[in-house]
């Protein structure tokens, strides 16, 4: 025991440098707590292991040399956790005080302030005349930093009190950083070092970040990183400036407030800020309520929280019931399951989702965070495992919130492996061997294979079965799940492969259902060659790509053998879509699974492009817009197309002419600004009748 108990106040107190002096914490708060709750237990059952340098009897780390020291007036205690995080931590917490209270079964309920446990920093505010006059952090709980130059930067921290406030106080509160403050400066601080900036870093997580903010030196830097402050308790003083303890403070200054929960409306109305969820509750239901309200609503909050705090409501009683030496007794913290721990990386798997995206997957020792047993872990993409640098066998930080998938925060780099290799991302496609590819600009790999790929044939068959595609009617998303999973369909022709007998078979296929589905499949394989080919799902060719390509070579095989040159000649196909249709026909299974469906019959009129050069719209351009008399937008649109026009969706200065029905808004005026002929459907009726 004495050796563990060493070893433990050894690292508590490694861990407790790390966090309070450099900002870099190095484990969870839920194994800090984990490890405190262990030493505490040694020494309860071996008081002969107590020693001055245990973390025990202390509350926090020491104050840095950059900052000016402040010596609390009042000390800055904290508060004592309740090891059960489940509802019978609340119960047990109202049993205690009941019991050191005095009272018996038949007194009333003990009356309760609960509150949020933010994540932040723990502040104490000074006020001098209604002036802010000093801020310092908590310290060692007897001493602190002076950091009030970074303190009157938060907006939220009031720099002159209400006349109505007392003179002379001090307020305590948490500087906290909301979540989506936290992702605008983590992504200021991603453009900064993709800029060149090597001094910067991202932020781990809110608390970690409003904490370095509020130790800078400069104010400056302080401002740009925006922090919020919530106020939870007061003090008021004597004017001389001697120290008081705990309990001489709260006779001196608050007998003047019956509950805390008056303390609390008068820092309201003195212009601070105390979170809108703090309730008072009555007895240990009242606390469990309050719990399990707060742990739903969690998730929802701008910021975060680790789980609440109760406190004795009445200040006469909190004065009876008193101190020990490092808490309180009359409030506890209660936690929810803690959203980070630790866990071992025992490999890397790339998992292919329903679009070709190929993502790194982290596979753990299962690990219970969130609430919940985590054995899995995202790592996104290849630039976020390599910036996080994570390798098998290492030990990592792993958050999990809520319904939020979980992921790996950071790598405890001191206990890494000396052979562990760095992660590659594949180049190809670890399900189907199709190459993997990512274009420019892109963070993802995907794989091109995306009509033989099985990670993707549910989406590839119901993106194929569309209506804007060929258009297969009661193929919708569950019969397909049925399909795929029965291993009826492998790629698209395999649709087309079906019988009665497969599809009588499946479950709630009634045979009704099952000939409404073969008569579509016989009706989708006449179709044309823009649908077909938007069918097919090449990644950046969607329906007017399709419909270029098509008018351009006007058949298929044309449009599979075209080199990148000859697809650049396209109206409107750029380098990247270009190489995207290089890449997926230069797959033999995808030239192959079109084959397939030709056998099975699906066809589509094929043109001379030459001859399309020559239809009397050809390289005009036009918008359609309101509602015309007779004619649907789909209607219009075809025939214009037919005549070899081009249909776009917004006006520009290379639109010929808008189309213009009842009740057509910002395109008419934008055309008749550009001075675009505006015409209606009789003029375009005309424009497309043939010459006589």
């Amino acid at each position: 025991m004495h050796d563990r108990a060493a070893q433990l106040r050894q690292l508590l107190n490694q861990h407790a440098h790390q966090y309070y002096v450099l900002d870099e914490p190095s484990i969870p708060d839920a194994e800090y707590d984990r490890l405190f709750q262990e030493l505490q237990a040694i020494e309860a059952a071996h008081p002969e292991l107590l020693s001055p340098d245990s973390p025990t009897q202390r509350v926090g780390g020491s104050p840095i040399d950059a900052f000016a020291s402040v010596r609390h007036r009042v000390p800055m205690l904290s508060i004592h956790t309740e090891t059960d995080i489940s509802d019978q931590g609340a119960v047990a917490f109202d049993q205690r005080v009941r019991k050191q209270l005095q009272l018996t079964d038949s007194d009333a309920p003990v009356a309760y302030v609960a509150e949020l446990k933010f994540d932040g920093l723990a502040i104490s505010l000074r006020y001098v005349d209604h002036v802010l006059v000093q801020a310092a952090t908590r310290g060692d709980g007897e001493t602190g930093e002076d950091v009030t130059h970074n303190i009157r930067t938060i907006g939220q921290i009031p720099l002159r009190l209400s006349p109505q406030a007392p003179a002379t106080l001090e307020v305590r509160g948490e500087v906290y950083m909301r979540r989506d403050d936290f992702e605008a400066l983590n992504e200021r601080q991603r453009q900064r070092i993709a800029a060149g900036a090597k001094s910067e870093k991202t932020f781990v997580n809110p608390r970690n970040a409003a904490a370095g903010a509020v130790r800078q030196l400069d104010p400056q830097i302080a401002a740009q990183r925006p922090l919020s402050f919530f106020a939870y308790a007061l003090h008021f003083h004597p004017e001389d400036n001697r120290s008081l303890t705990p309990l001489e403070a709260t006779l001196w200054g608050l007998h003047a407030y019956a509950t805390h929960a008056e303390v609390l409306q008068n820092l309201k109305a003195w212009g601070f800020a105390v979170a809108e969820q703090t309730q008072v509750v009555q007895g240990a239901k009242g606390l469990v309520q309050f719990h399990e309200a707060i742990a739903q609503l969690r998730d929802q909050l701008p910021y975060d929280i680790d789980g609440v705090v109760y406190k004795v409501n009445r200040i006469d009683q909190q004065t009876q019931m008193g101190m020990v030496s490092r808490e309180p007794r009359w409030a506890v913290a209660h936690k929810f399951p803690a959203q980070e721990e630790l866990t071992t990386v025992l490999g890397i798997d790339v998992q292919v989702g329903r679009t070709g995206k190929l993502t790194p997957v982290a596979k753990l020792a299962p690990v219970f965070v969130g609430g919940v047993t985590v054995t899995n872990a995202t790592l996104h993409n290849e630039d976020e495992a390599r910036r996080k640098d994570v390798r098998v066998g290492d030990t990592v930080v792993v958050r999990r919130a809520g319904d939020v998938i979980p992921e790996v925060v950071s790598v405890v780099v001191e206990k890494r492996l000396q052979d562990a290799a760095r992660f590659t991302m594949p180049r190809l496609c670890p399900v189907c061997g199709s190459q993997a590819v990512r274009e420019d600009g892109e963070a993802d790999y995907r794989c091109t294979g995306g009509l033989f790929c099985s990670a993707q044939q549910k989406q590839a068959i119901l993106h194929f079965a569309q209506r804007r595609a060929v258009e297969i009617e009661d193929l919708g998303e569950k019969l397909v799940d049925q399909l795929v999973d029965a291993g009826l369909v492998k790629t698209l022709a395999d649709v087309y492969k079906l019988g009665f007998s497969h599809l009588a078979a499946l479950e709630r296929m009634a045979e009704k259902s099952a000939n409404n589905l073969l008569a579509s499949l016989e009706a989708s394989k006449t179709t044309t060659l823009p649908r077909f080919l938007f069918g097919l799902g090449i990644r950046h060719v969607g329906e007017a790509t399709a419909k270029d390509l098509a008018r351009h070579f006007g058949g298929m095989d044309a449009i599979m053998d075209a080199s990148l040159d000859q697809l650049l000649q396209v109206r409107d196909v750029g380098p990247v879509v270009a190489q995207s249709l290089r890449t997926f026909f230069d797959q033999a299974h995808n030239r192959e699974v079109v084959a397939q469906l030709r056998a099975c019959g699906v066809r589509w009129p094929e043109a001379d492009p030459q001859g399309r050069l020559d239809l009397p719209l050809a390289g005009h351009t036009y918008v359609i817009t309101g509602t015309l008399p007779t004619l649907s937008r789909e209607q219009a649109q075809a025939m214009l197309e037919e005549a070899g026009a081009k249909v776009a969706g917004s006006v520009s200065k290379k639109t010929t002419a808008l189309i213009a029905g009842e009740a057509a808004g910002s395109k008419l005026e934008k055309a008749l600004g550009l001075s675009i002929p505006v015409l209606d459907e009789a003029a375009l009726l005309a424009l497309l009748k043939p010459a006589a």
